[in-house]
């Protein structure tokens, strides 16, 4: 796919599928609940956000792929979880993107008063048509489509708070508290799904520009930006309307409460400016969710858990067509369901998915990997998210019964297929596996998530292979175990490179020690680079060297553990010194004689040096 997406319209996803049915409608029904409280309650989901927030930065910079929350779950915790992760992700988007696009009929009530519900349902299906048709077109066109959306938004929103806080009446707030601390944090999670559409932008990684920079930096933006107008709008809301937020029963609440709250401040030119507003932000989230949503499906296909025709993409536009078509069946599907407990299931399948994930980071910084290597770490691991896991536990267990019965039944449905279709299938392994590896220190993983995580990097960093990486794919290594001296050493290289030159051991040997007589190759009091010009032509070999208990080369270099060997003819003499060049840029990074040291295998030490920040010539 192609990388299209810079700052402002990763920005502008993140920010979009954040304001929408969550600030437009939802104020009414929580006020319903709790009162004023709900300017806490909203600010308590805010923060229970910022883990995930942080987990999902550090993730998706060391693996900004397709796929988001299942990607992520997949290669931690293994393809079962995946399973329920990608389901739970793809099924959970289309039901807030469906939510959002019913909205859109629901605010065509202001102007027409008579619309049936079945009228509503047939407008939201005409947009989910629309939003379909934008983003089969283009990623672009949909990326820039959303920030033009949330830049008018944001605007409005900005308008309302300014004209809004000199008509706030206090005497609103002097029942602040309406009910206990249960009802309070249990409106915070019905909130916590405005928020959740934050880090849905990690889905659509792969097409966004300089990755490590612009994602965290988007989600980190959108969070602090939307949160303060979520706040500030709930406020003025909330202070300019008190109970008329109300209504008789069966009603109880208004459905409309931001233009509500715009009549009385600006009467009806306020109220149509704020109903503007409310279309922006369910067209901004319905086209959000459609593109992050169809994601999913690409993701999982690419690892067998799916049928592979979901992976397909458009000759034209380089669109996952499928994906986008059959999320937006789903949507199209769940537009005629009764909406409310479907919302709470969402928001309760949300939840669960923002638990994994912080599960998730625990288990890829434990694990060990070598080539995990996220440009952002989350701070305050692991306290940040082991109370996360624990307050979101507490949030899904408030959310009811109904909203668990069918999320474990979502979770049943994405086990029985992983079970008959995806165990079959997949082959991936998980960190999760490095866990068990390191507990019982035996041999049980394979190179494949190293190998995945090694590809991401470059694709991520921008490395291009160049000679001295296509020698170090396939040098020899040496991890000696026990204490030697440099001869010694210097016989267990020739036994490995005199064969690549056609010379004997004992002329490599001789050439090396001679070498090592005229000046000492050793760098520092750990590092060596013995380096000999040999006869004939066209030749050159590096082997790379670990010692833990240390070569002895002289008094001063007593304990040398890290040696790159290179030989080479003469005219190899100008790639001799660039390849000096780059191991000397490689080894000045700070972290690189502890990540030597821990490396398991010689594998690891190999992506050590191929996954180093260097400049390469190609």
């Amino acid at each position: 796919m192609k990388k299209e997406l810079n700052l402002l319209e990763t920005f502008s996803i993140a920010a979009g599928a954040m304001i929408s049915s969550g600030l437009f409608i939802l104020p009414g029904l929580v006020y319903f609940k709790s009162g004023p409280a709900i300017i806490l309650a909203y600010f308590i989901a805010g923060i229970l956000v910022i883990p995930s927030m942080f987990s999902k930065s550090e993730l998706v910079t060391a693996m900004p792929k397709t796929g988001g929350d299942y990607f992520f779950i997949n290669r931690s915790m293994g393809a079962g979880f995946g399973t329920l992760a990608g389901i739970s992700a793809w099924l959970s988007l289309a039901f807030k993107s469906a939510f959002a696009l019913v909205g859109i009929g629901a605010f065509v009530s202001i102007v027409y008063p008579a619309i049936t519900i079945f009228e509503i349902k047939i407008i939201a299906v005409i947009f989910c048509i629309f939003f379909t048709f934008i983003n089969l077109k283009s990623t672009k066109q949909a990326g820039s489509l959303q920030a033009l959306m949330v830049l008018a938004l944001l605007s409005i929103l900005l308008l309302y708070v300014i004209k809004g806080i000199p008509a706030v009446d206090n005497q609103n707030f002097n029942r602040f508290m309406q009910g206990d601390l249960k009802t309070l944090f249990m409106t915070s999670g019905m909130i916590f799904v405005s928020y959740g559409g934050l880090t849905k932008i990690v889905s659509v990684a792969e097409e966004v520009k300089n990755p490590s920079r612009n994602l965290p930096l988007a989600m980190i933006l959108a969070f602090t930006i939307i949160t303060i107008t979520y706040i500030l709008v709930v406020f003025v809301t909330v202070g300019v309307l008190g109970d008329n937020l109300l209504l008789p029963s069966p009603k109880n609440y208004t459905l409309t409460p931001i233009s509500d709250g715009a009549r009385v401040i600006a009467g009806n030119p306020g109220m149509i400016l704020l109903s503007i507003a409310a279309f922006l932000a369910f067209f901004s989230t319905a086209n959000a969710g459609i593109m992050a949503a169809s994601r999913n499906p690409v993701a999982m296909s690419r690892d067998n858990l799916l049928p592979d025709f979901f992976s397909l993409t458009s000759k034209n536009h380089d669109t996952p067509f499928i994906a986008i078509i059959t999320t937006s069946a789903i949507i199209v599907l769940v537009i005629f369901l009764p909406l409310e407990t479907l919302v709470k299931t969402a928001s309760t399948m949300k939840i669960l998915l923002f638990m994994f994930v912080n599960f998730s980071v625990i288990i890829m910084r434990e694990s060990g990997i070598q080539n995990y290597r996220p440009k952002f770490k989350s701070p305050l691991y692991p306290w940040l998210q082991i109370l996360a896991i624990l307050a979101y536990i507490i949030l899904i267990i408030l959310m009811g019964k109904i909203p668990l019965i069918m999320t474990s039944s979502f979770m049943i449905a994405g086990l029985v297929w992983y079970w008959f279709y995806g165990r079959i299938r997949s082959n991936r392994t998980s960190a999760l596996l490095h866990i068990i590896q390191k507990i019982k220190d035996v041999e049980l993983r394979t190179p494949l998530l190293e190998d995945e995580l090694k590809e991401i990097v470059r694709v991520r960093d921008n490395i291009h292979k160049d000679r001295f990486d296509k020698i170090i794919e396939n040098c020899p290594i040496l991890d000696i175990k026990e204490n030697i001296d440099k001869t010694d050493f210097f016989k267990m290289v020739a036994e490995e490179l005199c064969s690549s030159i056609n010379k004997s051991c004992d002329y490599f040997l001789e050439k090396m020690l001679k070498r090592e007589e005229e000046s000492s190759t050793v760098l520092t009091e750990n590092l060596a680079i013995p380096h000999i010009i040999i006869e004939g032509e066209k030749k050159f070999n590096v082997l790379l060297a670990r010692c833990k208990e240390g070569i002895y080369f002289s008094e001063q270099a007593s304990k040398v553990q890290i040696v790159f060997v290179i030989t080479g003819t003469k005219d190899e003499r100008t790639f001799h010194l660039r390849a000096l060049a780059s191991i000397a840029q490689i080894v000045q990074n700070p972290n690189f004689e502890k990540k030597w040291l821990q490396a398991k295998n010689n594998e690891e030490l190999r992506d050590i040096i191929l996954l180093g920040d260097r400049m390469r010539n190609l």
